[in-house]
């Protein structure tokens, strides 16, 4: 029994410390904390995860990478090959596309195509807010959706033109099993959180950035 005990603790103790490692990857307690647009939209959050990464280039080289992400736009930067074989039918830009430069709040973003898994619409999200060359909010169908969650995407200078990209999800306790469902998927969407992070560095910091258009510089985003 009491070996049995232990190996349970054991087992608990690691989850836990792989569950602290994959919720806040690559962030500091301070970011952790510091509030960032959206956030307001789910005032008692069940589950807040922020992940970041350092980019070496300044805001207006990260922004345009940004925001045209979507299935049916730029993709997401992540795992291509393995998003087909999703059936998610992404095409990763690895240039800035003008068109897909501008997006308002209302607008939606598609984060998986019609028919996928049977869900006749697909995933899509509606644009929250909207700070150009700040921040990109994007949320489900709020209190009317089972999987009600805040996204936002915030790009934050830091120190000599390099950029602090920041992803918080915040997901509410409003259906019984909707926090136990967000917890399940956990692993899955800080693996793909991290791989868009990498893929936006990647190509903010890549050659073909310095021909980036330029977008007016913003104050930064100051912790609460």
């Amino acid at each position: 029994m009491t070996t049995a005990m232990l190996r349970l603790g054991a087992t608990a103790a690691v989850l836990m410390a792989a569950r602290q490692f994959f919720r806040n990857w690559g962030t500091t307690k301070d970011e952790c904390s510091m509030a960032l647009p959206g956030d307001d939209l789910v005032g008692q959050p069940a589950v807040v995860t922020t992940e970041g990464v350092t980019i070496e280039r300044p805001p207006d080289a990260v922004w345009p990478w940004l925001i045209q992400i979507g299935q049916d736009r730029a993709g997401f930067y992540a795992y291509q090959k393995l998003q087909t074989l999703a059936g998610l039918d992404y095409h990763d830009a690895d240039e800035i596309h003008p068109e897909w430069q501008h997006l308002a709040e209302g607008d939606t973003v598609r984060l998986a195509p019609r028919g996928w898994l049977g869900l006749k619409d697909g995933i899509v999200v509606t644009v929250a807010r909207l700070e150009a060359g700040r921040s990109l909010v994007l949320r489900t169908a709020g209190s009317r959706n089972f999987w009600d969650a805040v996204w936002s995407l915030n790009v934050v200078p830091s120190g000599n033109d390099h950029t602090r990209l920041l992803i918080r999800t915040r997901v509410p306790l409003r259906q019984p099993g909707a926090v136990l469902g967000a917890e399940l998927i956990a692993p899955a969407k800080a693996f793909i959180t991290r791989a868009i992070l990498l893929g936006i560095k990647q190509r903010a910091e890549s050659e073909a950035s310095t021909h980036s258009p330029a977008v007016p510089a913003t104050s930064p985003i100051s912790p609460a």
